[in-house]
């Protein structure tokens, strides 16, 4: 059952990943220039109150007990990073995590 749930989140996540990707692509074609956009403010479009929900809850509970290190610089690098390329990473490797394995000669008998 894990493994299904990760196989669909993950495919939802390359399909976003897909539209992202559209999305960068048609922008730079209108503007004749190179234009990616962050994962960052992807997420600040569609959703604020959330990012800044979970900035103020790595800085405050998870900050206390891992260290000052976790929200900058790491968060924040992979908010910098695209958002197709996150999604599309993040997604491929939960559909890698939730196959399906194939029952090998070793373990059929």
């Amino acid at each position: 059952m894990i493994a299904f749930i990760a196989r669909f989140i993950g495919l939802w996540m390359i399909a976003g990943a897909l539209v992202a990707l559209v999305i960068d692509g048609t922008k730079t074609i209108a503007n004749s220039a190179l234009t990616v956009t962050p994962l960052g403010q992807s997420w600040y479009a569609i959703s604020p109150s959330t990012l800044m929900s979970a900035q103020s809850f790595v800085q405050g509970t998870i900050e206390s007990y891992i260290g000052h290190w976790l929200w900058d610089p790491l968060i924040v690098w992979l908010l910098l990073l695209p958002t197709w390329l996150v999604l599309g990473l993040l997604g491929t490797w939960l559909v890698y995590v939730g196959r399906k394995r194939r029952m090998t000669a070793a373990y059929a008998s």
